[in-house]
């Protein structure tokens, strides 16, 4: 995902994805690991042009 995203966000993802897993799939709580991988946006392209370039913020939206 993008970078940008406060540590509570991040914070709420985590434990929303184990839940998830912990739900959906039985998996057991202590046993799911999650990891964030944070991209600048000069550091992803769409289309072969850099989303810094598109000046999206990290929500993916056009900044106003």
């Amino acid at each position: 995902m993008l970078s940008g995203r406060s540590e509570d966000q991040k914070r709420q993802l985590m434990e929303g994805i184990t839940n998830l897993m912990v739900d959906i799939c039985g998996s057991k709580r202590e046993r799911v690991g999650v990891v964030v991988h944070e991209v600048g946006a000069e550091n992803w392209a769409r289309g072969g042009v850099p989303l810094a370039d598109e000046g999206l913020t990290p929500t993916g939206r056009p900044e106003l």
